[in-house]
Protein backbone atom coordinates (compact mmCIF):
# COMPACT_ATOMS: atom_id res chain seq x y z
CA UNK A 1 0.00 0.00 0.00
CA UNK A 2 1.27 3.31 -0.38
CA UNK A 3 1.00 4.65 3.01
CA UNK A 4 2.98 1.94 4.27
CA UNK A 5 5.81 2.70 6.77
CA UNK A 6 8.44 1.37 8.92
CA UNK A 7 7.40 2.06 12.68
CA UNK A 8 10.97 2.09 14.61
CA UNK A 9 10.89 1.96 18.38
CA UNK A 10 13.36 3.83 20.32
CA UNK A 11 14.91 5.75 17.97
CA UNK A 12 17.49 8.01 19.79
CA UNK A 13 18.93 4.69 21.36
CA UNK A 14 22.40 2.55 20.20
CA UNK A 15 20.82 0.25 17.63
CA UNK A 16 17.40 2.17 17.07
CA UNK A 17 19.52 5.46 15.79
CA UNK A 18 22.14 3.39 13.57
CA UNK A 19 18.77 1.29 12.12
CA UNK A 20 16.89 4.66 11.46
CA UNK A 21 20.11 6.31 9.60
CA UNK A 22 20.14 3.17 7.53
CA UNK A 23 16.09 3.16 6.57
CA UNK A 24 16.10 7.02 5.59
CA UNK A 25 19.60 6.87 3.49
CA UNK A 26 17.74 4.05 2.15
CA UNK A 27 14.60 6.29 1.17
CA UNK A 28 11.92 4.31 3.25
CA UNK A 29 9.39 5.72 4.92
CA UNK A 30 9.69 6.08 8.49
CA UNK A 31 7.76 6.78 11.61
CA UNK A 32 9.36 6.56 15.07
CA UNK A 33 7.86 6.02 18.52
CA UNK A 34 9.94 8.15 20.57
CA UNK A 35 10.29 9.54 24.48
CA UNK A 36 11.35 13.20 23.67
CA UNK A 37 11.63 14.29 20.06
CA UNK A 38 13.83 16.59 20.60
CA UNK A 39 16.73 13.94 21.11
CA UNK A 40 16.57 13.40 17.23
CA UNK A 41 18.69 14.80 14.95
CA UNK A 42 17.40 18.04 13.25
CA UNK A 43 17.88 16.04 9.96
CA UNK A 44 16.21 12.94 10.71
CA UNK A 45 13.06 15.06 12.31
CA UNK A 46 12.21 16.20 8.94
CA UNK A 47 12.45 12.90 7.33
CA UNK A 48 10.09 11.00 9.92
CA UNK A 49 7.16 11.19 11.67
CA UNK A 50 7.22 11.60 15.30
CA UNK A 51 4.95 9.97 17.28
CA UNK A 52 5.31 10.73 20.88
CA UNK A 53 5.81 8.74 24.02
CA UNK A 54 6.59 5.32 25.29
CA UNK A 55 5.31 2.32 23.67
CA UNK A 56 4.03 0.52 26.37
CA UNK A 57 1.12 2.72 25.78
CA UNK A 58 -1.95 1.12 24.17
CA UNK A 59 -2.75 4.83 23.25
CA UNK A 60 0.50 5.53 21.48
CA UNK A 61 0.73 2.52 19.75
CA UNK A 62 -2.85 3.20 17.89
CA UNK A 63 -1.32 6.47 16.99
CA UNK A 64 1.87 4.73 15.66
CA UNK A 65 1.02 2.16 13.79
CA UNK A 66 -1.82 2.57 11.16
CA UNK A 67 -0.88 1.75 7.95
CA UNK A 68 2.47 0.08 9.56
CA UNK A 69 3.72 -2.50 7.29
CA UNK A 70 7.00 -3.52 9.39
CA UNK A 71 7.49 -2.92 13.49
CA UNK A 72 10.99 -2.64 14.55
CA UNK A 73 10.76 -3.54 18.68
CA UNK A 74 13.18 -2.93 21.77
CA UNK A 75 12.44 -2.49 25.07
CA UNK A 76 14.57 0.07 26.96
CA UNK A 77 16.05 -0.75 30.01
CA UNK A 78 14.27 0.75 33.16
CA UNK A 79 16.45 -0.02 36.39
CA UNK A 80 13.30 0.99 38.36
CA UNK A 81 11.08 -1.97 37.20
CA UNK A 82 9.89 -4.24 39.49
CA UNK A 83 11.32 -6.56 37.99
CA UNK A 84 13.29 -7.17 34.17
CA UNK A 85 10.31 -10.41 32.93
CA UNK A 86 7.39 -7.51 34.95
CA UNK A 87 8.63 -4.35 32.54
CA UNK A 88 9.45 -6.74 29.40
CA UNK A 89 5.95 -8.09 29.50
CA UNK A 90 4.23 -4.83 30.10
CA UNK A 91 5.84 -3.66 26.36
CA UNK A 92 5.62 -6.85 24.83
CA UNK A 93 1.82 -7.29 25.85
CA UNK A 94 1.02 -3.60 24.61
CA UNK A 95 2.86 -3.91 21.70
CA UNK A 96 1.14 -8.00 20.79
CA UNK A 97 -2.23 -6.73 21.31
CA UNK A 98 -1.41 -3.43 19.10
CA UNK A 99 0.32 -5.28 15.76
CA UNK A 100 -2.90 -7.82 16.13
CA UNK A 101 -5.25 -4.80 15.67
CA UNK A 102 -3.65 -2.66 12.72
CA UNK A 103 -2.64 -6.06 11.15
CA UNK A 104 1.09 -5.36 11.31
CA UNK A 105 2.62 -8.13 9.07
CA UNK A 106 5.91 -7.80 10.32
CA UNK A 107 7.83 -7.46 13.78
CA UNK A 108 11.80 -7.86 14.33
CA UNK A 109 12.53 -7.63 18.35
CA UNK A 110 15.42 -7.15 19.54
CA UNK A 111 16.43 -10.08 22.52
CA UNK A 112 18.99 -12.20 23.66
CA UNK A 113 20.65 -15.65 22.39
CA UNK A 114 20.01 -18.75 24.18
CA UNK A 115 16.55 -19.55 24.21
CA UNK A 116 15.04 -23.04 25.42
CA UNK A 117 18.09 -22.37 28.13
CA UNK A 118 16.96 -24.73 31.06
CA UNK A 119 17.32 -22.20 34.04
CA UNK A 120 16.19 -18.51 35.28
CA UNK A 121 18.47 -15.89 33.47
CA UNK A 122 17.48 -12.82 34.54
CA UNK A 123 17.33 -10.23 31.80
CA UNK A 124 17.71 -12.33 28.93
CA UNK A 125 14.83 -14.52 30.39
CA UNK A 126 12.64 -11.61 30.58
CA UNK A 127 13.38 -11.12 26.16
CA UNK A 128 12.71 -15.14 25.95
CA UNK A 129 8.99 -14.31 27.77
CA UNK A 130 8.83 -11.27 25.09
CA UNK A 131 9.59 -12.94 22.35
CA UNK A 132 6.71 -15.50 23.09
CA UNK A 133 4.45 -12.79 23.82
CA UNK A 134 4.94 -11.34 20.23
CA UNK A 135 4.92 -14.42 18.68
CA UNK A 136 1.59 -14.82 19.38
CA UNK A 137 0.38 -11.18 18.06
CA UNK A 138 -0.64 -12.92 14.12
CA UNK A 139 2.61 -11.01 12.68
CA UNK A 140 5.86 -12.71 11.24
CA UNK A 141 8.19 -12.52 14.52
CA UNK A 142 12.03 -12.14 13.87
CA UNK A 143 13.79 -12.43 17.43
CA UNK A 144 17.38 -10.99 16.90
CA UNK A 145 19.04 -13.76 19.33
CA UNK A 146 22.22 -11.53 20.30
CA UNK A 147 25.24 -12.25 22.58
CA UNK A 148 27.46 -9.87 24.42
CA UNK A 149 27.47 -6.28 23.15
CA UNK A 150 31.04 -4.63 22.38
CA UNK A 151 29.30 -1.33 23.18
CA UNK A 152 28.72 -2.66 26.68
CA UNK A 153 32.64 -1.69 27.15
CA UNK A 154 32.21 1.76 26.50
CA UNK A 155 30.73 2.36 30.34
CA UNK A 156 34.16 0.81 31.38
CA UNK A 157 36.33 4.14 29.46
CA UNK A 158 37.03 4.96 32.89
CA UNK A 159 38.30 1.52 34.16
CA UNK A 160 40.08 1.59 30.86
CA UNK A 161 41.61 4.91 30.94
CA UNK A 162 42.12 5.00 34.12
CA UNK A 163 43.41 1.79 35.15
CA UNK A 164 44.36 -0.03 32.40
CA UNK A 165 41.60 -2.68 32.66
CA UNK A 166 37.94 -3.75 32.24
CA UNK A 167 35.90 -6.18 34.00
CA UNK A 168 33.93 -9.09 33.23
CA UNK A 169 32.20 -11.76 35.43
CA UNK A 170 33.74 -14.86 32.83
CA UNK A 171 36.34 -16.78 32.38
CA UNK A 172 39.41 -15.13 30.72
CA UNK A 173 40.48 -18.18 28.76
CA UNK A 174 37.13 -18.96 27.64
CA UNK A 175 35.71 -17.61 24.48
CA UNK A 176 33.10 -15.21 25.05
CA UNK A 177 30.72 -14.30 21.85
CA UNK A 178 30.27 -10.80 21.28
CA UNK A 179 28.50 -8.55 18.75
CA UNK A 180 28.57 -4.70 17.52
CA UNK A 181 25.42 -2.64 17.43
CA UNK A 182 26.20 -1.82 14.03
CA UNK A 183 25.46 -4.99 12.79
CA UNK A 184 21.90 -5.81 14.77
CA UNK A 185 20.83 -2.08 12.91
CA UNK A 186 22.36 -4.21 9.57
CA UNK A 187 20.62 -6.90 9.99
CA UNK A 188 17.32 -5.40 11.15
CA UNK A 189 17.19 -3.22 8.23
CA UNK A 190 17.51 -5.87 5.55
CA UNK A 191 14.35 -7.77 7.47
CA UNK A 192 12.62 -4.83 7.68
CA UNK A 193 13.27 -4.14 3.85
CA UNK A 194 12.48 -7.21 2.45
CA UNK A 195 9.92 -8.50 3.64
CA UNK A 196 9.88 -12.14 2.38
CA UNK A 197 10.12 -13.85 5.34
CA UNK A 198 7.13 -15.33 7.48
CA UNK A 199 6.45 -17.63 10.69
CA UNK A 200 8.59 -16.73 13.59
CA UNK A 201 12.29 -17.58 14.25
CA UNK A 202 14.64 -16.92 16.61
CA UNK A 203 17.69 -15.41 14.28
CA UNK A 204 20.72 -15.55 15.89
CA UNK A 205 23.39 -12.56 15.28
CA UNK A 206 26.63 -13.07 16.47
CA UNK A 207 29.92 -11.29 15.31
CA UNK A 208 32.99 -13.45 13.81
CA UNK A 209 35.60 -13.61 16.69
CA UNK A 210 36.03 -16.48 19.04
CA UNK A 211 38.59 -14.13 21.22
CA UNK A 212 38.33 -14.91 25.25
CA UNK A 213 38.33 -11.84 26.75
CA UNK A 214 42.27 -12.03 27.73
CA UNK A 215 42.17 -12.35 23.79
CA UNK A 216 40.03 -9.25 23.57
CA UNK A 217 42.25 -7.22 25.81
CA UNK A 218 45.37 -8.12 23.73
CA UNK A 219 43.40 -6.35 21.02
CA UNK A 220 42.79 -3.62 22.47
CA UNK A 221 46.07 -3.16 23.94
CA UNK A 222 47.40 -3.16 20.33
CA UNK A 223 44.69 -0.29 19.30
CA UNK A 224 45.02 1.92 22.04
CA UNK A 225 49.10 1.40 21.94
CA UNK A 226 48.97 0.59 26.23
CA UNK A 227 48.49 -1.94 28.15
CA UNK A 228 45.04 -2.85 28.94
CA UNK A 229 44.00 -6.10 31.15
CA UNK A 230 40.90 -8.37 31.79
CA UNK A 231 40.55 -8.88 35.26
CA UNK A 232 37.99 -11.46 36.25
CA UNK A 233 35.05 -10.51 38.70
CA UNK A 234 33.08 -12.99 40.89
CA UNK A 235 29.42 -12.70 40.91
CA UNK A 236 29.36 -11.98 44.71
CA UNK A 237 31.16 -8.95 43.81
CA UNK A 238 29.51 -7.72 41.37
CA UNK A 239 26.25 -8.31 43.43
CA UNK A 240 28.05 -5.96 45.59
CA UNK A 241 28.73 -3.02 43.46
CA UNK A 242 25.62 -3.20 41.89
CA UNK A 243 23.77 -2.94 44.92
CA UNK A 244 26.41 0.14 45.73
CA UNK A 245 25.54 1.58 42.94
CA UNK A 246 22.00 2.03 44.40
CA UNK A 247 20.45 -1.03 42.44
CA UNK A 248 17.20 -2.85 44.34
CA UNK A 249 17.19 -6.50 45.48
CA UNK A 250 15.42 -7.82 42.22
CA UNK A 251 17.70 -5.67 39.60
CA UNK A 252 20.21 -7.54 41.14
CA UNK A 253 18.80 -10.84 40.94
CA UNK A 254 17.88 -10.34 37.49
CA UNK A 255 21.40 -8.96 36.53
CA UNK A 256 23.77 -11.44 38.12
CA UNK A 257 21.25 -14.27 37.14
CA UNK A 258 21.80 -13.11 33.14
CA UNK A 259 25.43 -12.84 33.69
CA UNK A 260 26.05 -16.67 35.60
CA UNK A 261 23.89 -17.96 32.15
CA UNK A 262 26.57 -16.07 30.29
CA UNK A 263 29.51 -17.74 32.31
CA UNK A 264 27.88 -21.03 31.84
CA UNK A 265 27.64 -21.15 28.41
CA UNK A 266 23.67 -19.71 27.50
CA UNK A 267 24.90 -18.17 24.15
CA UNK A 268 27.10 -21.18 22.82
CA UNK A 269 23.83 -23.03 21.04
CA UNK A 270 23.02 -19.88 18.80
CA UNK A 271 26.45 -19.25 18.71
CA UNK A 272 27.43 -22.26 16.98
CA UNK A 273 24.15 -21.50 14.34
CA UNK A 274 25.00 -18.03 13.78
CA UNK A 275 26.08 -16.95 10.14
CA UNK A 276 29.21 -14.45 11.11
CA UNK A 277 27.93 -10.59 10.83
CA UNK A 278 30.77 -8.22 9.25
CA UNK A 279 32.35 -6.12 12.05
CA UNK A 280 34.85 -7.86 14.09
CA UNK A 281 36.54 -6.74 17.27
CA UNK A 282 39.43 -4.98 16.35
CA UNK A 283 37.69 -2.98 13.75
CA UNK A 284 34.78 -2.10 16.34
CA UNK A 285 38.24 -1.35 18.96
CA UNK A 286 39.74 0.82 16.48
CA UNK A 287 36.45 3.03 14.96
CA UNK A 288 34.60 2.92 18.20
CA UNK A 289 36.34 2.81 21.05
CA UNK A 290 39.75 4.48 20.59
CA UNK A 291 38.15 7.65 19.62
CA UNK A 292 35.75 7.65 22.63
CA UNK A 293 38.88 7.21 25.26
CA UNK A 294 41.27 9.61 22.96
CA UNK A 295 37.97 11.32 23.44
CA UNK A 296 38.59 11.21 27.64
CA UNK A 297 41.79 12.07 27.13
CA UNK A 298 43.19 15.60 28.53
Amino acid sequence: MEDAVIVVTTPTGQIGSQLLRRLLDQGQKVRVVVRDASRLDERVREQVETVSGSHDDPVVLDRALPGAEALFWLVPPNPRAPSAQAHYLQFARAGAAAVARHGVGHVVGVSSAGHGWPTPAGVLSAAFAMDAELSESGAAYRALAMPFYMENLLRQLDAISEQGAFYLTCAGDLPLASIATRDIAGTAADLLTDLSWTGQENLPVFGPDRLTPDGMAEVISQELGRTVAYRRMGIDDYASLLRSQGAGGQAVKDLTEAFAAQDHGIYDKDWAAAKPTPTDFRTWCREVLKPAVDARTP
